[in-house]
């Protein structure tokens, strides 16, 4: 069974303190959501160990005749690069889009339109409770386990590193951000699934993660340069390796909380839009 319906929007708005302890309440809601798939966490750690084993053996190969640095970077550069991309990917990776898409198909993102409450915040929540649970039962043993079988150079220094945890945090909200734009994309197309694979590899590739930015021809790296893929992997990279003067990395995180907020922007218009006449299924 299907409606075509107009929505209501709720006309009572809570106060900004109850919206935090909502907020609070959706994050807690998201990190225990997970628990039901710790084992799928625990495989995790294996799944990007492998990873990070494949690339560690192709650099190596790449690098066996080179004499010195292959575009700029060295070979503990690269693999530090390898190994400390996997284990950021490990806690900005988030799934608001391939949910919101199972949701409209099920019928049930029409409770999100009777929740007194922003539904892209209310996704963005809960992917900050999905983090927190991958930071403390995935990035951390990840990263522990890589530390201590990959050469993985340490931070260039304390202020590098710290830069590198303000760019992880923006990385998760783009990555937020960008799902949420996609999920949304659910409402007038109802199937996203060949949507969502595009999403999956354009970032994987733009992002740096796959390879480093400076392996692209001029042209695309100018490109990127436009978009804000870049930000989610490539930035804090190059932020952790020391390959930026501070005031560089200044200006590209400060280019980076740009795109946060005008994805977040552009996520609530599309969202205002998308709703304005919706068919939900189900019974």
């Amino acid at each position: 069974m299907s409606a075509t319906r107009t929505l209501p929007i709720p006309a009572h708005k809570p106060s900004l303190l109850t919206s935090l302890k909502i907020y609070r309440e959706f994050i807690r809601i998201g990190f225990v959501n997970i628990l039901a798939f710790r084992l799928r966490y625990y495989t995790g750690i294996i799944t990007y160990l492998i990873n990070v084993t494949v690339y560690y053996f192709i650099w190596r190969a790449v690098f066996a005749n080179a004499t010195g640095s292959i575009a700029g970077f060295s070979l503990p550069q690269i693999l530090t690069y390898v190994s400390v991309g996997w284990i950021l990917r490990s806690f900005y990776w988030n799934t608001i889009d391939q949910e919101m898409a199972y949701e409209v198909i099920d019928g049930k993102i029409a409770m999100d339109f009777i929740k007194p409450v922003s539904v892209q915040w209310m996704w963005l929540a809960r992917a900050m409770g999905e983090s927190a649970f991958r930071l403390i039962l995935l990035t951390a043993p990840t990263a522990i386990v890589v530390a201590l079988l990959f050469p993985v150079l340490p931070p260039a220094s304390k202020l590098n590193f710290a830069l590198f945890l303000v760019a992880a945090v923006g990385s998760f909200f783009i990555m937020g951000a960008l799902n949420f734009i996609i999920g949304t994309c659910a409402i007038p197309l109802t199937s996203i699934l060949a949507l969502i694979r595009a999403k999956f590899w354009l970032i994987e590739l733009l992002s740096g993660l796959l390879i480093p930015l400076n392996f692209f021809p001029r042209s695309l790296q100018i490109v990127s340069s436009l978009l804000p893929f870049e930000h989610i992997a490539y930035t804090p990279l190059q932020i952790y390796l020391g390959r930026l003067s501070t005031t560089e990395s200044l200006k590209l995180l400060g280019l980076e909380y740009f795109w946060v907020v005008a994805l977040i922007l552009l996520g609530h218009l599309w969202w205002i839009r998308a709703t304005r006449k919706i068919t939900i299924h189900g019974g």
